[in-house]
């Protein structure tokens, strides 16, 4: 029997899997699930929580590929999907959190952004730092901020919105999410940082998803390129004539 192409969980959610090898699966992560500790039992969305608890109880996707042991190499807000890189083993989860922390990863994402920008591409380098006034707020903070860099271009305007590509060099927390919103450009569906006025965020489709990563693998040496589908994320946000 062929191993599954998806991953699935105890309540029956399934997850496709864009990329696999002796070190790492990539999925395509959903919207509304968490990337927090194992141990937070704040939410029933913990996403690291329940490929735990599916891989203990069995599920063929698991057995079926002797995995035992699979963590998250770096993180996605909640809401965005895409593209998320997991470590079948503790050595690749430090070696492969090393080229996340070194920039030797590629990261792509997609923006639909209320607004159009004055240019079609642009640098953003706002520093960014912890929002006193609100935890799990991020701001931009000139002074006591870490650096930050962003590079957008614009892909497509419709209807007083755009698409957007964005590549961040830096990881900080909501990176590209608050680089856009310094840009005047704050992306539909953020009910963080998104505009006052829009309707609101949850009933709206979140403007953001990872889909390409990039990097060369430290243990074969060979150069690895993940992508996820844009089809649906394009078509729910009024551009799926892009590209055609």
């Amino acid at each position: 029997m062929p191993k599954p192409s998806d991953i699935e969980l105890g309540d029956g959610t399934r997850i496709a899997i864009l990329h696999e090898d002796r070190s790492v699966l990539a999925i395509d992560k959903p919207r509304g699930w968490m990337l927090v500790p194992y141990s937070w039992q704040k939410t029933n969305r913990n996403l690291q929580a329940a490929l735990v608890s599916s891989i203990t109880a069995g599920q063929f996707w698991a057995r079926s590929r002797g995995i035992r042991f699979l963590r998250h190499v770096h993180r996605l807000d909640a809401d965005t999907t895409g593209v998320l890189l997991l470590a079948k083993s503790r050595g690749a989860l430090d070696t492969l959190g090393d080229l996340f922390e070194s920039r030797r990863m590629e990261k792509v994402y997609l923006a639909v952004a209320h607004g159009e920008p004055a240019e079609p591409a642009w640098t953003c380098r706002a520093r960014l730092a912890p929002d006193p006034r609100q935890v799990g707020r991020m701001r931009v903070d000139a002074r006591a901020g870490k650096e930050a860099e962003t590079h957008f271009k614009l892909l497509a305007t419709r209807a007083g919105r755009s698409l957007i590509e964005a590549r961040p060099v830096t990881g900080r927390t909501h990176q590209v999410r608050l680089h856009l919103t310094a840009s005047e450009l704050p992306i539909v569906g953020d009910e963080l940082y998104g505009r006052p006025d829009a309707p609101a965020a949850r009933q709206a489709w979140f403007g953001l998803r990872a889909v390409e990563l990039a990097y060369g693998d430290p243990f074969t040496h060979r150069r690895v390129h993940i992508t996820a589908p844009r089809e649906a994320f394009l078509a729910r946000h009024g551009f799926e004539d892009y590209g055609k």
